[in-house]
């Protein structure tokens, strides 16, 4: 049995995964978060599992993108340059990260990051009492033109190259067979890149039940409590100062997303994550609208940068990536854009009454590599979980194993 007392920041997936595994170690584990458990950006994210495709947006056919990023009002990325020096530093750094190698890099740590990480996730939901609304229906990554498929197809080779799941290459009629609901869609793609054991899951669900088998088993939930800083001795962190009072432990694991950067900057640390923002909507699936009218099986629209998760009798469609600051308000228009594409490829899957906008900021570095464990700089008893981007959900199990390790 670990002696040791760790103090998680933050009560995402991320940290309630880091705190999960702690637990499972051995550790004595304190959790605190300003809000409730998952209730951030793990609360409306797109809840597909990518294990098998990670391409980073860190790519080089982003220079090709880069007018319509910059200037088109209705992109689904979207970079609006604003007098922020962390914007600038972060969006050259990207710029600087879009290249072959660099993505070749990042797609070879993320997969290996992913495959530890489902296999962490299928051991938690084997002993969690909850369903989450998993499921394990495979994903189809759409692909608009033949040239689109062609560029799709080299990059299934390079991640079968790195030890990836197997994919298939398929073409339009072929994908309609797996998932009878885009039939009507048929002739906006071309093919898709097909996983068959790509998985689905309600992240803020699965938070929540984290938390309530951590609370079963011993550790501290710290609610509605602001970090207001650190105390130090000799190069650690011996407290945490907070709304509460100071939490003493042993060693701490930051984990507060796009928040990260503020509080590491207290400690003199600069943590290269700037806020992603996005959008989801979560649909009533229709139950007298037939068996094919939603989809089964996860479905990622490239032309759209859309992607549609199945969630028990709802349906998650979310997307969007902006780079505009941490403004977590929800814009109508990126919310009907989001309507209008679950209407365009599955338009008698909902009645669409309620659509359940939601808007989050996802935790991102310039190139897609999160930042897990001791930094330098940093005391050597704080150790890093963030900067996940969009596959914060994916990634949470096997970057807790990681810091875990490191800690250890």
């Amino acid at each position: 049995m670990n002696s040791k007392h760790v103090c998680v920041l933050g009560a995402g997936i991320v940290g309630l995964a880091t705190a999960w595994q702690l637990q499972r170690d051995g550790y004595s584990v304190t959790i605190v978060d300003r809000a409730a458990p998952g209730s951030g950006t793990s609360s409306g994210n797109g809840a597909q599992l990518s294990y098998s495709y990670v391409q980073p947006l860190a790519d080089p056919s982003i220079w090709a993108q880069l007018p319509k990023l910059l200037l088109a009002p209705d992109s689904p990325l979207k970079l609006r340059p604003r007098l922020d020096p962390a914007q600038w530093r972060w969006g050259l750094s990207f710029l600087g990260a879009c290249n072959a190698v660099q993505s070749r890099e990042t797609t070879a740590r993320l997969l290996a990051l992913a495959a530890a990480s489902r296999t962490a996730l299928e051991g938690a939901l084997s002993e969690l009492s909850t369903h989450c609304d998993f499921s394990q229906t495979g994903k189809l990554v759409l692909q608009p033109t033949l040239a689109a498929l062609e560029g799709a197809r080299q990059q299934v080779l390079l991640q079968s190259q790195l030890g990836g799941a197997p994919q298939e290459v398929l073409d339009a009629a072929q994908c309609v067979a797996i998932e009878p609901a885009l039939d009507g869609y048929r002739q906006h793609f071309a093919g898709a890149v097909y996983t068959p054991s790509e998985c689905a899951i309600d992240s803020l669900k699965l938070c929540q039940s984290l938390a309530e088998a951590l609370v079963r088993k011993g550790a501290q939930v710290h609610l509605n409590c602001e970090v207001q800083g650190f105390r130090r001795e000799r190069g650690l962190v011996t407290a945490l100062r907070t709304s509460a009072g100071d939490l003493q432990a042993d060693a701490f694991v930051m984990a507060l997303g796009s928040d990260s950067p503020r509080l590491a900057r207290m400690l003199g640390v600069g943590l290269a994550v700037y806020p992603l923002k996005g959008y989801s909507i979560t649909l009533d699936v229709d139950p007298g609208a037939g068996a094919h009218s939603a989809p089964r099986v996860s479905v990622t629209d490239t032309r759209r940068k859309v992607v549609f998760a199945r969630l028990g009798d709802r349906l998650r469609v979310a997307g969007m990536a902006e780079l505009v600051g941490h403004d977590r308000t929800v814009a109508p228009e990126r919310i009907q854009s989001l309507a209008d594409a679950a209407r365009a490829l599955f338009p008698a899957c909902s009645r669409f009454e309620t659509l359940n906008p939601w808007a989050g900021l996802r935790p991102a570095t310039p190139t897609g590599q999160p930042i897990i464990g001791r930094i330098e700089g940093a005391p050597t008893n704080l150790l890093f979980n963030t900067g996940h981007g969009a596959l914060g959900l994916t990634l949470a199990f096997g970057s807790a194993v990681q810091v875990v390790n490191e800690l250890g």
